[in-house]
């Protein structure tokens, strides 16, 4: 089993005849015995690797139970990279969608690409140095940069977002599904709220944003860990604000001072604050500017909603976990890491 891939996790295995079956119509190198293993790290959709004779693919379909409106459709996902994937080269080529209830819900197949994912440590044996710390943080920003700049208008990727009121939507739209999803053991964070409503800049240029852009949904080459190979994850990405995706970016990209909280919310301390040579926060935001040509001067409202979104997320994983709709034990203990967002997002705003 490759080393970024776990043995299933009990309760999310797939109906492997149906799949079985499925592969053997539609995939013609896709004969013999099907093996199913899982990707480990994320946190939201499910996402398998699953080989079949000669043919190796990622399989993607939402969590289990009940799932926010809107989110983890699996079919605006696979159109997206359709339409990306022509002029991104880093984003994975789609395969197969099913919508139907072959395996319970839909789904899309994706070609594998292999590589490493760089999430709390570099693999044993490499001599990580802090030059190469600060190349990977530039391949981070400059990937960002690259993406943004991307003409989207001529190709389908124009029809899948509104940039026109972005942030206003998206403000508005995270406060409901924040609310939607609050437990008893959650503060409601209205302050944060309020400050968000009253701060909403204007419309800016609109880009392609990823809208979920951190060092473990990158893919890197084995050979040279600072020249990127893949990037992953595209269900959130629309047409919208740039300075919300790096917003977002930066809200992931942890230092070695900042809180416990912070650095261990989601697991082990993300490997940014663990090694020397990573760019601060600043520097990663001053570098886009100069690449992007952007003016970052409003970057507290960004970086502000990112902690409150970021909260909203963590809490629908977490009040999916509090209802019984998944037994990872990842999940148990969430909510103190959304009141601790909740705090951070406080003191960007100054409140």
């Amino acid at each position: 089993m490759p080393y970024d891939t776990i043995p299933v996790r009990t309760g999310e295995e797939l109906n492997e005849k149906a799949l079985h079956d499925y592969l053997e119509r539609h995939i013609e190198q896709a004969n013999g015995e099907l093996t199913v293993s899982q990707f480990g790290a994320g946190h939201s959709n499910l996402t398998y690797e699953i080989k079949m004779g000669e043919f190796v693919g990622v399989l993607r379909r939402p969590p289990l139970g009940p799932v926010a409106p809107k989110a983890h459709d699996m079919e605006r996902e696979y159109r997206i990279l359709q339409a990306v994937h022509p002029i991104f080269d880093k984003a994975p080529k789609p395969i197969l969608y099913e919508e139907g209830n072959l395996l319970g819900a839909p789904f899309f197949i994706m070609e594998r690409r292999y590589g490493v994912v760089l999430d709390t440590e570099f693999p044993t044996g490499v001599d990580a140095s802090e030059a190469m710390a600060k190349r990977l943080s530039e391949t981070m920003v400059d990937t960002l940069a690259e993406l943004h700049s991307l003409e989207y208008q001529s190709s389908n990727l124009a029809n899948i977002g509104k940039p026109e009121g972005f942030m206003e939507r998206q403000v508005y739209g995270w406060i409901k599904r924040f609310d939607r999803a609050l437990t008893d053991d959650v503060e409601s964070g209205e302050g944060v709220k309020q400050w968000l409503v009253h701060h909403i800049p204007r419309d800016s240029n609109s880009a392609l944003i990823h809208y979920d852009y951190k060092m473990n949904n990158a893919l890197f080459d084995e050979q040279d860990y600072t020249k990127m190979v893949g990037l992953f994850d595209w269900e959130m990405t629309t047409i919208g604000d740039p300075l919300a995706d790096l917003g977002v970016a930066l809200s992931y990209w942890i230092e070695p001072n900042d809180s416990p909280y912070l650095r261990n919310g989601l697991g082990k301390p993300p490997i940014t604050s663990a090694y020397d040579g990573f760019y601060t926060r600043e520097q990663f935001m001053q570098r886009y500017a100069e690449k992007s040509g952007r003016d970052v001067t409003q970057m507290d409202f960004y970086m502000t909603f990112a902690y409150f979104k970021l909260a909203g997320i963590v809490q629908q994983i977490y009040y999916r976990y509090r209802q019984g709709q998944t037994n990872d034990k990842r999940f148990k203990g969430m909510n103190h890491f959304v009141n601790h967002l909740l705090q951070q997002a406080r003191e960007t705003a100054g409140l």
